[in-house]
C-alpha cells in the first residue's frame, strides 16, 4: 500500500544502503558539492591584487558583486542541501501527511528558486569574466572558470 507522500511506512526502520539509493539523496549530495566547489574556488582564489595596487579584487572584471553572488548563492545552497539532506533522513518518521505535504512543497519550491539563482549566477558570472582583462589576472583564472562551471552543472542538479 502506498499512502500519501509514502506515509504508510512512517516509523519504519532506517536503510543506509536504500536511503543513499534514492535519487533525491544523490542530487542533494552532488549539489552540495558543486556549491561547494563554486564557494571554494571564489573564496580561494576570486581575489587578487595587483603589485601597484595591494588592495584585492574580485577578478571577475573587478566587480565585487560578481563574487559576493556566487559565494552567497554557494554558502546558501550547501546549507540548503544539508538541512534538506536530514528532512530525508527524518522525513520517513513524519507520520502526518500534511506536514510531508508541506516539506516535499517546500523543498520543490526552493529547488526551483534555487536553479533559477544558479542560472543567474552562471549568466552573471560568464559575462563578467568576458570584459575581463586577460592582463588582469595573474592567478585565480582556473578557479574562476571552475566556479562558472560548476555553477552551470548545479543548474541541472537542482
Amino acid at each position: 500500500g502506498g499512502g500519501a507522500y509514502g506515509a504508510a511506512k512512517a516509523g519504519g526502520a532506517f536503510d543506509l544502503v536504500r536511503f543513499v539509493q534514492q535519487p533525491q539523496v544523490l542530487a542533494r549530495i552532488v549539489s552540495a558539492v558543486f556549491a561547494l566547489i563554486v564557494f571554494a574556488c571564489l573564496v580561494g582564489d576570486g581575489y587578487t591584487s595587483q603589485a601597484e595596487y595591494p588592495q584585492l579584487f574580485c577578478v571577475f572584471n573587478h566587480n565585487e558583486d560578481a563574487c559576493r553572488y556566487g559565494i552567497g548563492i554557494g554558502i546558501l545552497a550547501f546549507l540548503a542541501c544539508i538541512f534538506f539532506f536530514m528532512v530525508d533522513v527524518y522525513f520517513p518518521q513524519i507520520s502526518n501527511t500534511t506536514d510531508r505535504k508541506y516539506l516535499v512543497l517546500a523543498d520543490l519550491g526552493f529547488s526551483g528558486l534555487w536553479t533559477f539563482l544558479w542560472f543567474i549566477g552562471f549568466c552573471f558570472l560568464t559575462n563578467q569574466w568576458s570584459w575581463t582583462r586577460a592582463e588582469d589576472v595573474y592567478f585565480g583564472a582556473d578557479s574562476a572558470r571552475a566556479a562558472i562551471t560548476f555553477s552551470f552543472f548545479s543548474i541541472f542538479s537542482w
